[in-house]
């Protein structure tokens, strides 16, 4: 019997391996992924190239615009902090890359799809270890989400099947969420995880996602195949 899933799928390495891992889980995974005024389309080619290599269900792309409210790098003219290292990171402080409310946004996209196709399960993969400190990747903020679902769906109300937020990634390291993907055949070269890459879709490797991303790939011992700027 087919137990469909909701997977959000940006594109990046964590989505990516979040979605192999429900396929693995045996899960059948309903992609869906967000075209909402982010800064380039390079993710959302590599959401689709991905969604193709692992043989999903189904890929939605979703439109919508938070550029009407802007406030972050990624969904404004600001521009996104470029460094040389982690090390240059302000400490304490949340990036101006993070897009207010944006997995709560998601995830009640990811909601309204679930209750659609009859499914009981929506994975996200927000991690709180190699992560760059927006608020809405914390577990307590999963775990409250969770409730509130299962207070706003009409399975929950009629108390069936409780839906159930799945965060595979939530205590592992990026080398580790590396490791994990490449058992399962990941291939990485598809994905896209950088703020600011070129036109030609290569990462820029400067920025906060780009650092922890290489960063990741140092630490399991391998080579991130995704192309990159200057290389």
């Amino acid at each position: 019997m087919e137990r469909p899933a909701v997977v959000l799928l940006s594109g990046g390495l964590d989505s990516t391996t979040t979605t192999a891992i429900a396929k693995s889980e045996g899960f059948t995974p309903y992609a869906l992924s967000f075209r909402y005024g982010q800064r380039h389309s390079v993710e959302l080619e590599a959401a689709k190239a991905v969604a193709r290599s692992l043989g999903v269900a189904r890929h939605i792309i979703a439109d919508i615009d938070l550029r009407v409210f802007g406030g972050s790098a990624l969904t404004s003219d600001i521009d996104v902090p470029k460094r040389g290292s982690l090390d240059e990171a302000e400490d304490g402080g949340i990036p101006v890359t993070y897009v207010p409310a944006r997995n709560t946004i998601f995830l009640s996209f990811a909601l309204a799809y679930a209750e659609v196709v009859a499914a009981h399960d929506i994975f996200i993969g927000v991690t709180a270890v190699d992560y760059s400190g927006y608020p809405d990747c914390r577990p307590e903020y999963i775990e409250a989400y969770a409730r509130m679902a299962n207070l706003a769906t009409r399975e929950g109300v009629r108390g069936e099947r409780a839906l159930v937020i799945h965060t595979p990634l939530m205590r592992l390291s990026k080398a580790e969420i590396i490791r994990r993907g490449t058992s399962l055949g990941v291939d990485y070269s598809r994905t896209c995880s950088c703020y600011d890459p070129d036109e030609r879709g290569r990462a820029c490797g400067r920025c906060d996602t780009c650092l922890l991303r290489l960063k990741g790939f140092s630490e399991a011992g391998m080579v991130d195949p995704a192309p990159y700027q200057g290389s």
